[in-house]
Parts: C-alpha cells; structure tokens; sequence
C-alpha cells in the first residue's frame, strides 16, 4: 500500500481538528449531552468510517478496504470495553456528571497518543524482527484467555491499580473536584485533586488497552496507515457513546467472551503467518511452514459474526433476568379455595 505524504499529512490534520472541535465545544459548553445530540454525533462518525473505509476501497483495493473494516470493528469491539471500565472506573471515583465529559475527553486523547506510539514501535518490530508475530500471537490468546477467566469469575468491581493507590496515599490531596484542574493551591499548599487521580486511572487502563488493541490489529493488516486510521475512527464518537449506552452495556453480558473469541481467532491467525514466515532455526529448520494462512475476508466474516451474535446472546440473557426478576417480585395472586 502506498500512502502519499500529503495522505497522511491530511489525516493528521483533520485528526487533530476533529480533537481540538470536540475539546473546544466541552470547554465552551460543558454539558452532559442528550440522547439526541449523542446519536446524531455517533451517526456522524459511524458515516465517516464506512466512508473512508469506501475511500481506501476505492483508492488502494479491495484489499485494504477489507483490511481497514476489520480493523475498525475490532477496535471499536474493543473499544467498548474499554468503554465499560471507564464507566466503573467514573463511578468508584464519583466523578460528578458534569466534570465526567471532560474526563472523558482527556481520556480518549490519551488513548490516541498511546496507540500512536505502540503503532510505530509495532511497525518497526514488524519490519527488522521477523519472530515478532509468534509474540504477538501468543500474546493475544493469552489476553482471550484473560477474558474468559475475568467472565467466570463475574468480576466487575473497579480494582485500583498500584500506581493510583501510591498517589493516594503519598501525595497531598482534597476530595473536592474543581473541574479539569488536576492540583490546587488550598492554605498555601499545593492540593492534588480527585480528578488526578480519575487522568492517572485512565492513562493507565488506555496503557493496557493499547497492548491488547495494537498486537490485534497488526494481526488483520500490516499497513501502518489503516492501523492508525482505523483506531482513530474507533475512538470518535467514543465520548457520545458512553452518555448514550452507559445503561445498554451493563447489558452485554458476553461482551467479554465475544471480544475472546476474536481475539484468540486473530491470535491464531498471527501465529500460522509466523510460521508460515518463519525465520526461526529451531522451528523447521528455519524453513517457511507450508501453513494455512486465513484471508482477511473470513476474518471479517467471523469479526462480524460474532459480534452481532455476542450482542443478540447479551440482550436475550439480561432481558431473560429481567423478566424471571419481575416475575419473583411480582406478589402472589389469589388462591380458589
């Protein structure tokens, strides 16, 4: 794929002024936003994904442009669940729901600058060590393995990190929030405040995302450039999305089986291109595996598949509790003698 300097010059800017509009417009008018304006925006961004994703089918192949919605919708399944913990993570920290937008902000651009770099270090690592894919492979199942295992044990209790709980306990702080402002002058000290501590838990869960997020979609494409556009466009919206299913995740029970099963599947297919590639003297006798390497278009398929049924199983599983709920609180009806 060859991607112009004046492409990614383009992209960079309209990226940046996409942040700097959704920055300048909470900084103006801080607010939670309505269900309205959060499903027009959404529908904004969504309409620009499947566009560009046209774009890049149109201008470098059909390849690329199956590549880039793959990639997308991985990033965007996962995503969500970081969405999920950044929920869980505002309430164990009460954060108040007017400073929650700015949070969130804040959040979302750390999470960009993050994946920005994991995507050049993971574009240099593919590029001079060959074996890098048999890491990223193992790495990925382990993480599915991870999902499962955090799924069976029905554990969704935010649990502070380390780097938190120091800051905490060794710095001075106040329990008063004061907008975005992260320390304080308070009798001439210098105060830290809550929301230090909300910007450090979120750098730290984007930290860990971005080491699941970046090895899965090396796995669906090699590209550089659809890496970052497609983890961008996975992040627009994300802000929106949190105001306007906030509710409807706490109802996708299997999102974190679903996100395991795609996982483990691009885990899988890094692996058999490694080996397929392989350079290793130990494995073959550093000869290329004559493998089966899986297509990017059945990867899709079984992106989209599972998503869809992952969501279906979610919604029939909580509106089956609900009804059975309903159903013990109900009082007992009359008896006939």
């Amino acid at each position: 794929m060859v991607v112009s300097s004046t492409e990614w010059l383009i992209t960079g800017v309209v990226t940046i002024a996409v942040l700097l509009f959704d920055v300048v417009a909470i900084a103006r008018h801080p607010h939670e936003p309505s269900n309205k304006e959060s499903s027009i925006a959404l529908s904004v961004y969504v309409g620009l994904a499947m566009a560009f994703g046209g774009w890049v089918w149109l201008f470098h192949g059909q390849t690329y442009g199956i590549e880039f919605y793959a990639g997308w919708l991985t990033e965007y399944s996962l995503s969500v669940d970081n969405l999920f913990v950044f929920i869980v993570l505002m309430s164990a920290l009460k954060v108040p729901r007017k400073y929650q937008q700015e949070a969130l902000m804040v959040g979302i651009v750390l999470a960009l600058v993050l994946r920005g770099i994991f995507i050049a270090v993971g574009a240099v690592a593919i590029n001079n060590v060959a074996w890098i894919f048999y890491v990223f492979g193992a790495f990925l199942v382990y993480t599915a393995y991870g999902l499962v295992k955090s799924y069976r044990s029905q554990d969704d209790e935010y649990k502070e990190n380390r780097l938190v709980t120091f800051a905490r306990n060794h710095l001075n702080a106040t329990d008063e929030y004061h907008g975005l402002k992260l320390f304080i002058k308070e009798n001439g000290s210098r105060m830290m405040t809550p929301m230090f501590l909300v910007i450090l838990a979120l750098g730290t869960t984007d930290l860990l995302f971005a080491l699941d997020s970046i090895p899965a979609i090396y796995g669906l494409t090699e590209e550089p450039y659809i890496v970052f556009t497609a983890n961008v466009f996975a992040l627009m919206g994300l802000r929106q999305l949190y105001f306007l299913l906030g509710g409807l995740l706490k109802r996708l029970v299997y999102l974190s089986l679903g996100l395991s099963i795609v996982l483990a599947f691009i885990g899988v297919k890094l692996v058999l291109h490694a080996l397929h590639e392989n350079e290793l003297p130990f494995i073959n006798g550093g000869e290329h595996v004559p493998v089966y390497e899986i297509p990017t278009l059945l990867s899709l398929g079984v992106i989209i598949v599972t998503l869809v049924v992952t969501a279906g199983a979610s919604l029939l599983k909580t509106r089956s509790d609900e009804s059975r709920d309903s159903d013990d609180r109900s009082p007992a009806g009359p008896t006939s003698s």
